[in-house]
């Protein structure tokens, strides 16, 4: 394994074989957000979006929880004591400016990095990290894993683009039945709505979510790459534009040596052995 210097024990990143992998480590606090884990992600994201070893990117948490979003319990601290928590000093637009950089760093850098992202939910997603396990491509998660929106609450509105993720997977009307009524989602329950893509074992879960993520890289990685594009494009495109934004990847991907490489295994009946070229 090859690590990443984020600057910080609260966030760690790797390189393992064409996986990339980021850990929330702050297990003591269920993994709750920090400052530094915003620059950790600063710093971890363009170094493995560069490398072209890395084919999937695999975002999970230390300690049987991925991420309980806000410190909750350090919001508690600041109220009572009347001190702004680090960092969160200045008026109303000084705080609101800070947070949309801080949702931009995260949040939209994992839902437009050039690879797939996969969220690998060994427990609890709350909160803002739901909305971060929500910004993945795809959500594996273990049997005990829960999913909850969280911010009714703590009486707050929501952040890091949960409400816009939610309302994609699920339909305005379910987004937000969860935003207003905060359940706690099962794994299976939240698989049955769509938000989570496959439920695996509690035991032996860490290495099992990363064999599965495993198997997604054996794929060509430079067509996954453009159908990530295709497909986060069609959000917001009319056919007209999809179609044409769709000819021009095809023609690429279709110009690979792993296309060819593709192409004689069909025929030779063999798995294809994908380079990436």
């Amino acid at each position: 394994m090859l690590p990443i210097d984020t600057g910080t024990d609260d966030l760690l990143a790797h390189v393992d074989g064409h996986l990339g992998v980021i850990t929330f480590n702050r297990p003591e606090r269920r993994n709750a957000l920090s400052d530094a884990m915003y620059e950790g992600f600063d710093r971890a994201l363009p170094v493995l979006a560069a490398d072209p070893d890395v084919r999937v990117l695999v975002v999970t948490g230390a300690g049987g929880a991925f991420c309980a979003g806000g410190d909750v319990k350090g919001m508690n601290e600041s109220h009572r004591t009347g001190t702004p928590r680090a960092g969160r000093g200045g008026g109303f637009e000084d705080q609101v400016a800070r947070l949309r950089r801080l949702q931009r760093s995260v949040s939209l850098a994992i839902h437009e990095f050039p690879k797939p992202v996969v969220a690998a939910l060994p427990g609890a997603a709350a909160g803002a990290g739901m909305s971060i396990a929500l910004a993945a491509d795809l959500r594996i998660a273990s049997e005990r894993a829960v999913v909850v929106t969280a911010f009714a609450n703590v009486g707050a509105s929501g952040d890091f683009g949960g409400s816009w993720f939610l309302t994609q997977l699920v339909g305005s009307a379910k987004a937000k039945e969860l935003y207003f009524t905060s359940p706690r989602l099962t794994a299976g329950e939240a698989a049955d709505l769509g938000i989570v893509n496959e439920v695996l074992a509690d035991e032996g879960f860490d290495a099992a979510a990363l064999e599965w993520c495993r198997r997604l890289a054996d794929r060509a990685p430079i067509a996954t790459r453009l159908m990530k594009e295709n497909l986060n494009r069609a959000i917001t495109a009319d056919l007209a534009a999809a179609l044409d934004a769709e000819a021009p990847n095809m023609i690429r991907s279709m110009s690979t040596a792993d296309h060819r490489e593709a192409a004689a295994a069909f025929v030779e009946k063999r798995a294809p052995n994908f380079s990436g070229q």
